[in-house]
């Protein structure tokens, strides 16, 4: 990643859509701190700039005359770059994806039921972008891949609950029948824990 004075913003897809990104890094944060202060710096901004665009963002998001979790990510991050509908069991919901500067291969997806619920906000693989080969624990590493991808790469895998709102954790069974935790932060891969067996 490139490194910018802190202040300096670069971005090519408007201001909203930069603050967004320090959001996520915010969350990550917690457990990759080093891998945040790069990226952080890429986007030309300053510790200070990621809090308080936090600030601001959960403020928003509790804000009594707040507006639907779907407006607010259109309002924050433009019209979505690509749009489908999706089959989840029964019912039927929409997708949205937006590109984002500092995973050029990934894509934040939002899906979106009856009436503009959010149903599931996280990263996915960008359509088209190669997947990361995953086939042994040390391939895991922190941002190498989305939870789609490690649950089809370690299957059977079997859903954890987070340890905070946008956290998922999956327990994966590795090759030769060990096993392994892996938490996600926005559905990107944050860190993992062997649990046991080979690896």
């Amino acid at each position: 990643m490139a490194g910018n004075e802190p202040g300096t913003r670069v971005c090519t897809m408007g201001p909203m859509r930069l603050d967004f990104q320090l959001v996520l890094l915010r969350r990550m944060a917690d457990h990759n701190p080093d891998l945040v202060d790069d990226a952080r710096r890429e986007l030309g901004a300053s510790l200070a700039d990621m809090r308080e665009t936090n600030k601001r963002w959960q403020a928003m998001v509790r804000s009594p005359r707040s507006r639907s979790a779907a407006a607010r990510y259109r309002s924050v991050l433009g019209p979505p770059e690509w749009e489908t509908k999706r089959a989840v069991g029964d019912l039927e919901c929409a997708v949205w994806q937006w590109p984002l500067a500092l995973w050029p291969t990934l894509r934040f997806e939002v899906l979106v039921g009856s009436g503009g619920a959010v149903w599931n906000e996280w990263l996915v693989r960008a359509p088209g972008a190669p997947a990361p080969t995953l086939e042994t624990y040390a391939d895991l590493t922190p941002w190498s891949c989305t939870i789609d991808e490690a649950a089809r790469a370690f299957a059977p895998a079997r859903p954890l609950e987070g340890t905070a709102p946008t956290r998922w954790g999956l327990a994966l069974t590795l090759p030769g029948g060990g096993q392994a935790v892996a938490e996600f932060t926005w559905g990107l891969l944050q860190r993992t824990a062997l649990i046991g067996g080979p690896r």
